[in-house]
C-alpha cells in the first residue's frame, strides 16, 4: 500500500489523534498497531491515567494501553511538530437553549493549524450538521496557515460509530464510512481506515453525504424511541403492560422492535439537534424530529409524577419517603454520565421533597458531585427504601438479583423497573 502523494509507504504516515475519549482513544489504539501515533488531549489528568494503563471510559483495557508500543499520549503539542495525517476526535455537544456547540471542535482545529505540513490530511469524526467540516472547519485552516484545500492539504470525514459499553459492536468490528474532500483525499481516507477496520469501509461521494448519513443514524432510532415512549404513555392510561404489547407486536415478521426508557447520552439525545439547526437554517421546521424530541425529553417528568402516584395509592409519606435511584450513567455498562436523564427523573422527584439516594458502581462519584452535586452511596443497605427505581440495566445490578433489589426495600413499597429487567409479577411499574 502506498501513499498516494508522495510514494512513501502507507505504514511509515505518522498520525494524530486529537480527543482521547470513548471515540479517540480506541481509533489511537488500533491506528497505533500500524503507524507512529500520537494521542493528543488538552486533559492532563486524562493524559496521566492512559500513560498508568488507565481508561476511564472502560474502552479500552489496560492490557491494550501497554501493548500500544507506538502510541504515545501528550496534553501539548511542541511547535515543531508535523503530521502526515490528523484526526479529530472531539466531542460535539448542544448549549442550554439546544444549539449545536461546535466549540469543542473549533478549538480543535485552530490546535492543529501549527502542525499541518503541505500534503497533510485532516480527517474529523466528530458528529455534525452536514456542511460544518467544510463550511466551519475548513476556513479556519486556510486562514490559519495560509494554506489551500485541495491544493496544499487535504480533508476527509469518517464518522465515529462507537457504541460506549458494548464490546460485541467494537471500532474495528463496525464497517466504516469515509469520504474526502476530493478524489485524492476520499482514496487515502479510504486506504487509511482499511488498513485497520477488519470489518471494511464504505466509501462515500462526499463530506456532506458522510456527515448527513450519521446525524440520521441516531435521528431515526430516536424517532423510533420517541414513537414507543409515546405508546407507552398511552398504554400506560389504559391500564395494559407495554412489554406485552411489543412481544405480541414482534410476531409480525416486519415489526421493528424498540423499547421504551430515557434517552439520554451525547448521541441520540443530542445529534437530532444538528440536523434541526441546519434545517431551520434553510427555513424548514422538521415536525416528526421535533416531536420525537419533545416525548423523549418529557419521559423523565413522566417517569417522576408516575412513581409519585403510584406512592401516594399505596399511602406511603412524602415526608419520610426515601428513594433508591439504581443508576445514574446514561446507558447501561457504561460509566458516562453525559446529558444523562436519570437526573432530570431525581430532580422531578425532588420538587416533591424526596429523599434521594443513587447507587452506580461505574460512575466517577467525583465527576457525578462536581456536574450534578449528587454524591452516590457506595453501600447497599436492606430494608431501607419507600421506592426503588431501576434507571439503568449494568450488569452488576443484574448480578445482584432480584431477591437481592427486594431486600432493599420496606414491605410496603414502590418497585419502577425502567429497563424491564426485573420479573413483571415483583414489580409495580414498568414503562
Amino acid at each position: 500500500m502506498t501513499d498516494i502523494w508522495n510514494g512513501k509507504p502507507l505504514p511509515e504516515t505518522n498520525i494524530c489523534v486529537v480527543g482521547l475519549g470513548y471515540v479517540g482513544l480506541p481509533l489511537a489504539v488500533a491506528f497505533a498497531k500500524r503507524f507512529t501515533t500520537l494521542g493528543f488531549d488538552t486533559n492532563l489528568k486524562r493524559i496521566e491515567e492512559l500513560k498508568s494503563g488507565v481508561d476511564r471510559t472502560a474502552e479500552v483495557s489496560s492490557r491494550e494501553l501497554r501493548s500500544a508500543k507506538k502510541l504515545k499520549f501528550v496534553h501539548s503539542l511542541n511547535r515543531s511538530d508535523a503530521f502526515d495525517t490528523i484526526v479529530i476526535t472531539v466531542p460535539t455537544p448542544v448549549d442550554e437553549e439546544k444549539h449545536p456547540d461546535l466549540s469543542p471542535l473549533i478549538s480543535a482545529t485552530k490546535s492543529i493549524s501549527d502542525h499541518i505540513k503541505p500534503g497533510s490530511l485532516i480527517i474529523y469524526e466528530s458528529t455534525v450538521y452536514p456542511g460544518a467540516t467544510e463550511e466551519v472547519c475548513v476556513p479556519i485552516i486556510e486562514e490559519q496557515t495560509g494554506l489551500k484545500l485541495n491544493v496544499d492539504f487535504y480533508c476527509g470525514y469518517s464518522p465515529e460509530r462507537i457504541n460506549p459499553g458494548d464490546k460485541a459492536h467494537r471500532l474495528t468490528d463496525i464497517l466504516k464510512l469515509t469520504s474526502g474532500s476530493n478524489a485524492i483525499a476520499a482514496e487515502k481516507v479510504d486506504q487509511l481506515y482499511n488498513s485497520i477496520i477488519d470489518a471494511g469501509t464504505y466509501r462515500v461521494p462526499s463530506i456532506k453525504v458522510a456527515e448527513a448519513a450519521k446525524v440520521i443514524e441516531n435521528t431515526q432510532r430516536d424517532v423510533n424511541i420517541a414513537l414507543i415512549n409515546e405508546l407507552s404513555i398511552i398504554f400506560n392510561k389504559i391500564g395494559i403492560d407495554t412489554e406485552e404489547v411489543l412481544k405480541a407486536a414482534e410476531t409480525k415478521w416486519n415489526f421493528l422492535s424498540f423499547r421504551p426508557g430515557l434517552v439520554g447520552g451525547h448521541c441520540i439525545g443530542v445529534d437530532p439537534y444538528y440536523l434541526l439547526h441546519k434545517a431551520r437554517s434553510l427555513s424548514l421546521h422538521p415536525e416528526i424530529i421535533t416531536s420525537g424530541r419533545r416525548v423523549n425529553d418529557y419521559m423523565s417528568t413522566f417517569v417522576a409524577q408516575t412513581l409519585v402516584k403510584e406512592m401516594l395509592s399505596k399511602n406511603i409519606s412524602m415526608d419520610r419517603a426515601r428513594i433508591l435511584i439504581m443508576g445514574f450513567a446514561f446507558k447501561e455498562n457504561c460509566p458516562d454520565i453525559r446529558n444523562t436523564q436519570v437526573i432530570n427523573v431525581i430532580n422531578g422527584l425532588k420538587e416533591y421533597g424526596l429523599k434521594i439516594d443513587v447507587y452506580d458502581p461505574l460512575v466517577n462519584t467525583h465527576e457525578t458531585y462536581c456536574e450534578h452535586s449528587i454524591m452516590p452511596v457506595e453501600e447497599l443497605i436492606d430494608d431501607r427504601y419507600d421506592a426503588l427505581v431501576l434507571a439503568v440495566a449494568h450488569k452488576e445490578f443484574l448480578q445482584l438479583g432480584t431477591a437481592k433489589i427486594l431486600s432493599l426495600c420496606k414491605k410496603e413499597r414502590v418497585i419502577y423497573d425502567l429497563k424491564y429487567q426485573l420479573p413483571a409479577d415483583v414489580v409495580d411499574l414498568r414503562l
